[in-house]
């Protein structure tokens, strides 16, 4: 285990090397200029050129690359346009994101596993057909309409929730069910096929031939065995939901990491931009180091090979 987290670690620095490279000549080559959104485009020649050469604009680009990567690794990395670090706004950022995403996926699980497990042990009846039905319509409502429509429903009509913002607890609610409604309905036809395949193996059936509760065959010995892929899909999710909660954050007006990445870019704030992008990548692989570590817990098979 201790080699899988060693080589996972060191593997991840020429990832994000790349990536910043990446993130770097992608807000570059976007149309724009930082200065006239600055100072307006009515601004003196002399003044954009003076700003300019203050924020080292009027450097090549592998000379800014370079002062980008001496300031991300001094901690000097600081936004074009407020002059604040860049760190501590993308971690309050990235802590409401995190916190969207975390309740997104704990709705997701509570509701899929049981009821892909149930489907899978009710196959071909009509639960079955309910749950599979209801999935397939959570994965067909696209986010920027169910979003509005549960705002209409549970916060103007019924008034269970606030509209928008992050300002109480239960402000959480609407944002995470409209994120976590289409992974929960993925998760559940996983779970089902995954169940579906375990159910009818040697185990099992001995589990069973055991006298041991039906119950418990389904929950301690089929489930678990069945778990396997749905960690894996869990990881790749968790993942993309860290990174692609934009639309969502707009909706409800919640103050994550995506709307402030939308501003850097409609700014062209640079290091705000290149910073948010580290910073998901950074998120995104060790989400898949957690995800292979959880591997191990489920089949302790590769905890065996990886030691």
């Amino acid at each position: 285990m201790r080699e899988l987290l060693l080589r996972r670690l060191f593997s991840a620095v020429p990832t994000l090397i790349a990536v910043s490279i990446a993130s770097f000549l992608l807000i570059h080559l976007l149309p724009g200029d930082p200065i006239d959104f600055m100072l307006g485009e009515q601004a003196l020649p002399q003044a954009k050129a003076e700003l300019r050469e203050a924020l080292h604009l009027d450097r090549s680009l592998p000379v800014q690359y370079g002062l980008f990567v001496r300031d991300l690794v001094t901690g000097r990395l600081t936004s074009l346009h407020t002059k604040e670090a860049v760190l501590p706004t993308l971690v309050v950022r990235f802590g409401w994101t995190l916190v969207l995403t975390v309740a997104a996926m704990a709705i997701a699980i509570a509701i899929a596993i049981p009821a892909g497990a149930y489907s899978a042990v009710k196959a071909g009846r009509l639960p079955d057909h309910a749950a599979m039905t209801v999935a397939l319509l959570g994965v067909s409502m696209p986010t920027f309409w169910l979003g509005p429509l549960l705002i209409l429903l549970f916060a103007f009509q019924l008034n269970w929730f606030p509209v928008a913002g992050a300002r109480e607890p239960l402000s959480v609610v609407l944002p995470a069910v409209t994120l976590g409604s289409g992974l929960a309905a993925i998760l559940a036809r996983m779970t089902r096929a995954s169940m579906l395949e375990v159910l009818p193996l040697e185990f099992v059936t001995a589990a069973r031939a055991r006298g041991i509760r039906e119950r418990d065959v389904i929950v301690r010995h089929a489930l678990r065995a069945a778990l396997l892929p749905v960690v894996t899909l869990l990881g790749l999710q968790f993942g993309a939901l860290l990174s692609g909660s934009l639309i969502t954050e707009e909706i409800f007006g919640w103050p994550g990491l995506g709307r402030e990445v939308v501003g850097a870019v409609r700014a062209r704030d640079f290091p705000m931009f290149q910073g948010a992008v580290l910073l998901i990548s950074a998120a995104y692989l060790a989400v898949n180091l957690l995800t292979d570590l959880a591997y191990a817990w489920v089949d302790p098979r590769i905890r065996t090979r990886a030691s």
